[in-house]
């Protein structure tokens, strides 16, 4: 039996057919499958290698039989390659019927009166891929008419506006978990455990040598009095860490050394010192007071 497309073309067919089937059933957000997980990736190599592999070993079957055959074999062989399928044939068939076209000579039968210097025309009909096509957009235009003049659909204004609103839902979405977009504007005192420990770990590594373990202020002021110099709350304290104290004799900008969401943890947990007595407290410093009750 002979195969109704070349090789060149059926294998490509086929491999993005199985393509598009892992696609379809393989979870991977936004990114291709092959991309998000590498594994899909080596299954589709794999898969096109046997596919290229199948079609050598049916050739070479192939062509192991016709050596076999005698020569009246290899004839009858022969003469069957060059007929066209039956699957071609049906097609030429239903084209030509679609067609409406006539046997040049059953032309006399559509010959047009026109004379043109000796030429005639011929009353063909039109091509069916324009004919078809030319009705399928009527039927569009009578579809579009009815929703969008009749069924008053939303318009082009009202799809944009729909598509803002799933984005401005979906930005929200990703600031949740995404920590290190917060800024000097959007950041909150943290109060979870974890984040409380990580902030901690950042000060007992980068700070304490300055304001000491406990807070209670060494070459840098005191954390533990309602005394601040660069203004308190987590707005302030977390803008004082980010881009650094006063110029010549305030601390570094931890902006380059640390995250948005580190400096957050380390903020949050700095104003964990208010209240608490230190071992060793440094005299408060600075003209603005903090009130935690009305001060964010």
């Amino acid at each position: 039996m002979r195969n109704l497309t070349p090789s060149w073309l059926r294998v490509p067919i086929l491999f993005f057919i199985i393509f598009g089937i892992v696609e379809y059933f393989v979870e991977s957000g936004d990114e291709p499958a092959f991309i998000a997980q590498p594994l899909i990736a080596l299954f589709l190599v794999l898969v096109l290698l046997i596919l290229i592999a199948i079609e050598g070993i049916s050739k070479s079957i192939k062509n192991v039989l016709y050596q076999s055959l005698d020569a009246a074999g290899k004839a009858r062989f022969d003469a069957r390659e060059q007929e066209p399928s039956k699957f071609m044939l049906w097609i030429q068939s239903t084209y030509k019927k679609m067609l409406g076209s006539k046997a040049i000579e059953e032309e006399h039968e559509i010959i047009l009166d026109h004379n043109y210097d000796g030429i005639k025309e011929l009353d063909n009909d039109l091509p069916p891929w324009w004919l078809y096509g030319f009705y399928a957009s009527i039927i569009f235009a009578v579809i579009y008419l009815v929703k969008y003049e009749v069924f008053d659909g939303d318009s082009q204004i009202d799809e944009l506006k729909t598509e803002y609103a799933q984005a401005a839902i979906a930005i929200e979405e990703y600031k949740k978990t995404a920590k290190d977009l917060v800024d000097y504007n959007t950041v909150e005192v943290l109060t979870e455990t974890a984040d409380l420990n990580a902030g901690k770990k950042i000060f007992e590594t980068n700070c304490v040598a300055c304001h000491k373990i406990d807070g209670g202020g060494g070459i840098g002021p005191n954390l533990t009095d309602n005394h601040w110099i660069l203004g308190g709350g987590i707005k302030n304290v977390f803008k004082t860490i980010s881009e650094g104290g006063r110029d010549g004799k305030g601390m570094i900008a931890w902006k380059q050394s640390l995250k948005p969401a580190e400096i957050a943890q380390v903020a949050s947990y700095v104003l964990q010192f208010q209240g608490t007595t230190p071992a060793e407290p440094k005299p408060a410093e600075g003209d603005i007071i903090w009130d935690a009750e009305t001060e964010e």
